[in-house]
């Protein structure tokens, strides 16, 4: 990928994607961030970014929603990351319009624009959500797809509408499908910020959900890594590639190596609150991550349980930080 080629990246102001945006930034490529406009001027976590990364960034604030800002901010651009969703699943049990527009409806906007200005490449984001509850693992990139929640049917849309682009009208559409990305600025609806924000203040009394379910946790790091290596890669064009560490591990398990990381006693308290109605659980992930390899030379850093701890502590250590922890509202179940 040539220093040369322009970046557009959506949702940089999320948790990935200002990852993604600082890394891109300091590798010395020309990046344009879309962030969420609003009326507080907040970039969201590009706020946090170091100055040399701002200055060497050109930030556009718009609404993926909005077919003519998404088509404003993609002129001039050669390489689209598409991250922008919406992404709790709690919330799209009561707001499920709001992830058809902005994850079907905004995914449109992007391939269209790209269409129509002939854009190089598009990474769409997709989520492993999509496959629900393993009905084999390790979960290839050929598994059935299930929508068990409105987000999960929502993104699988999104996938299908990017997809079809490159069917039809042969846009270079590529689907990167990350596994459960984790690490600093991740939401605290997440569970891994949920039990380390709760312990940094305090708390040894842990309330959670359901503690049976497996995921396969991926480290933001790599996570980002994979972004940049389909991005590169002529073979990702018109493909689904799985970015997952190929390591399976339960909620209660996670709790226990977080606590270890941590160095504190825990007791789990079950909050019904938080527990997902039964058919909507995803039961188990893990992710066969064979193909990401294969075609475009990925692999984690943070692989398997020795990388999963590496990546926790270091996760920790930045959530344990007052100015980090302050941000967060570990008394109260967040959406």
């Amino acid at each position: 990928m040539s220093h040369s080629k322009k970046i557009l990246i959506t949702g940089a102001d999320g948790f990935i994607g200002s990852h993604l945006t600082e890394t891109l930034v300091r590798q010395g490529f020309n990046v344009k961030a879309f962030t969420l406009y609003n009326s507080f001027n907040s970039w969201g976590w590009l706020d946090q970014s170091a100055k040399e990364v701002l200055d060497n960034v050109e930030v556009f604030s718009g609404d993926i929603r909005d077919p003519y800002g998404v088509k404003e901010a993609m002129k001039g651009c050669n390489i689209v990351l598409h991250l922008a969703a919406l992404i709790a699943i709690p919330y799209s049990y009561h707001s499920p319009a709001t992830y058809v527009d902005t994850n079907v409806s905004g995914t449109l906007n992007v391939v269209q624009a790209a269409r129509e200005l002939g854009v190089e490449k598009v990474v769409h984001t997709s989520t492993s959500e999509v496959y629900g509850t393993a009905k084999f693992v390790p979960i290839t990139e050929e598994h059935p797809l299930q929508g068990q929640s409105p987000y999960s049917a929502s993104k699988i849309g999104a996938d299908q509408i990017a997809m079809s682009f490159y069917q039809s009208f042969n846009t270079p559409v590529s689907i990167i499908r990350p596994f459960n990305t984790y690490g600093p600025r991740q939401s605290a609806r997440a569970v891994i910020p949920t039990v380390i924000t709760q312990i940094a203040n305090g708390t040894r009394k842990i309330k959670l959900g359901a503690l049976y379910p497996t995921r396969d946790f991926n480290y933001v790091k790599d996570t980002v890594r994979g972004f940049i290596a389909i991005a590169e890669s002529e073979k990702s064009i018109g493909e689904v590639i799985n970015i997952g560490s190929n390591f399976e591990i339960s909620i209660g398990d996670t709790v226990q190596l977080i606590a270890e990381a941590m160095g504190v006693e825990i007791e789990i308290e079950t909050d019904e609150v938080r527990l997902r109605p039964e058919k909507s659980e995803v039961n188990r992930l893990w992710a066969d991550n064979a193909k990401a390899k294969e075609l475009v030379g990925w692999e984690p850093l943070y692989g398997g349980r020795e990388g999963f701890k590496r990546g926790l502590a270091e996760t920790a250590e930045w959530f344990s930080h007052p100015a980090n922890l302050a941000g967060y509202k570990s008394d109260r179940y967040n959406i």
